[in-house]
């Protein structure tokens, strides 16, 4: 009896371990293309980061190396399809050609959504590769922007929302410290403008000339601020003070992300 259900028990453990053995090729294979998946990816990553580098450059606009990110998985299938969910793009140190007055960007991070690129695009570099939609975020400091305002002493920072200012000023005499909050202006074209309408001074003398020199001094510092020309073909659409500083938000529809060949 003890050799019978010796040999009822052998069948299932061999179609166990046969199992178990298939189970375990499948884990490989599975890592195996895990890992050809995310070194397409790399390869692909590198190769529109040099094309955006050159089309940063062809839009009159200096940065660090592009760091690119391609998003979704698998990547191989976005491949042949030619469309990817996701492509996330960083910028650093972001400037005009001519430096001039030019505020810089320290970041700007671009996001590219549905984006259309051929494999012939991507194994050539000729041909462009397309996205949907482009929205980027930057934030420019506070720092940079008192510098531009050239005003010794003139601290900006957030407040409940608002760009506010802190200035020593001189009217009639006194020694002032000037506060206050400013209007953040969007033009057509995405210029950003500050316009400082509401300002006051404790202490400031009650005679008519001393408010008329704090609306000049209020006028000397509303100014445009002269972002550098930015790439992706981005318009400012939204300006918030954050405690980092000016929070930029800009988009685009259907934009090349690189120098067609």
């Amino acid at each position: 009896m003890d050799h019978e259900y010796t040999d009822e028990r052998r069948p299932r453990r061999r179609g166990r371990k046969v199992l178990i053995g298939f189970a375990v090729l499948l884990l490989v294979l599975a890592g195996l293309l895990a890992i050809a998946d995310r070194v397409a990816a790399s390869v692909a990553e590198r190769t529109i980061a040099d094309e955006v580098r050159k089309q940063v450059v062809q839009q009159g606009a200096q940065s660090s190396p592009p760091e690119v990110e391609v998003g979704g998985f698998p990547f191989l299938t976005q491949v042949l399809d030619g469309r990817y969910e996701r492509i996330s793009i960083r910028l650093r140190d972001v400037r005009g050609s001519v430096q001039g007055d030019a505020v810089a960007l320290p970041s700007l991070d671009v996001d590219a959504r549905n984006v259309r690129a051929s494999l012939d695009t991507l194994r050539s570099g000729r041909g462009e590769v397309v996205a949907e939609t482009v929205n980027g975020t930057g934030t420019i400091s506070y720092q940079s922007l008192a510098a531009l305002l050239d005003r010794e002493g003139l601290t900006l920072g957030e407040r409940d929302g608002k760009l506010a200012v802190t200035a020593p000023v001189d009217i009639l005499g006194q020694r002032l410290t000037v506060t206050g909050t400013a209007d953040i202006v969007i033009g057509e074209q995405g210029q950003i403008s500050l316009r400082f309408d509401n300002l006051d001074a404790e202490g400031l003398p009650t005679a008519p000339l001393a408010r008329t020199l704090l609306n000049n001094f209020a006028r000397s510092i509303s100014v445009a601020v002269p972002l550098p020309e930015l790439p992706f073909q981005l318009t400012v659409r939204e300006v918030l003070p954050k405690p980092e500083g000016l929070t930029v938000t800009a988009d685009a529809r259907d934009v090349p992300i690189n120098s067609a060949g």
